[in-house]
């Protein structure tokens, strides 16, 4: 059901519709940030149904997407969020208001209302860079969305940094040194790199429909590191998504103090192939310790 009008904008939260469609892609969208994918259909349908990008967990249960609408049942903001029948911890697991605090504040409350019966609410947890969001909130961009949260009750904490890189129009000459795999979840190639026959470094990267790509994961075993392993397989992993096309590449690394020499290292392996900071990736929680309401 609607709620009430909002009475700083004149709107109301409602669920989403079928027919919200092109204006929630077009509120992700205004937050892209570089070489992050753009929102599609099916990611959103995908969100619907409770298929939502979390960090290793299945998300199935109870799932619900908010929009603020306005006198022309025009979406001005699109929240949505995820809870469980036996985990007591909600999850926010996006909002979009292009910035606007008022809206940013009643997507907020929205969520925060339909997931009252948990004692944990988290919010911005840690996934992969995707359509729906890059992986976590950047803190520096998305200033006004911060503030709202912690106006709302929760406490942030910075959990990875966002890069960037622009692929060269040729590309690069890459030595082959891993086997290349198709891969699922998600969606792209799985390069692993063997010796003999045991895999010591592997890398997950997707490239998507709208020329951005994504690594998801590159990681050498600690008893092959300092070979150039990593090197090798992040030239090989950049040209094949050249390759298909891909002309931009976002990644999220860890960046949680203190700094560990893995992190170091992986920090220089990314800035020699052109890597950049775009922003540092926030994550947030909320916790009450009144009894939580009954659920059905």
């Amino acid at each position: 059901m609607a709620s009430s009008p909002n009475p700083d904008s004149g709107a109301t939260m409602r669920p989403y519709r079928p027919e919200d469609e092109p204006g929630v892609q077009e509120l992700i969208d205004a937050d892209r940030l570089p070489g992050q994918q753009r929102c599609t259909p099916e990611q959103l349908a995908a969100a619907r149904h409770g298929r939502l990008a979390l960090a290793g967990w299945a998300t199935s249960a109870r799932p619900g997407i908010g929009v603020l609408a306005d006198a022309d049942e025009r979406p001005r903001g699109v929240v949505a969020y995820v809870s469980w029948v036996d985990v007591r911890t909600g999850v926010i697991c996006w909002a979009y208001g292009r910035e606007e605090p008022p809206v940013l504040r009643t997507l907020l409350g929205h969520a925060c209302a339909e997931l009252a019966h948990c004692p944990k609410i988290d919010a911005f947890v840690g996934a992969p860079p995707g359509p729906l969001g890059p992986g976590g909130l950047p803190r520096a961009r998305r200033a006004a969305t911060h503030d709202a949260l912690v106006e709302a009750g929760f406490t942030g904490r910075c959990q990875g940094a966002y890069l960037y890189c622009a692929l060269p129009g040729e590309p690069w000459p890459a030595k082959l040194v891993a086997d290349v795999f198709p891969c699922e979840v998600p969606p792209g190639h799985r390069l692993i790199i063997r010796d003999g026959i045991e895999p010591v470094a592997e890398a997950v990267v997707g490239a998507g429909p709208g020329r951005a790509a994504t690594v998801y994961w590159i990681e050498t075993r600690p008893t092959h590191r300092g070979r150039g392993l990593g090197r090798r397989l992040l030239g090989q992993a950049l040209a094949l998504l050249a390759e298909q096309g891909a002309c931009e590449v976002a990644l999220v690394i860890d960046d949680v103090p203190p700094r560990t020499p893995e992190n170091e290292a992986a920090a220089r392996l990314f800035g020699s192939f052109g890597f950049t900071l775009v922003d540092r990736l926030w994550t947030y929680r909320r916790e009450h310790h009144r009894a939580p309401l009954p659920t059905a």
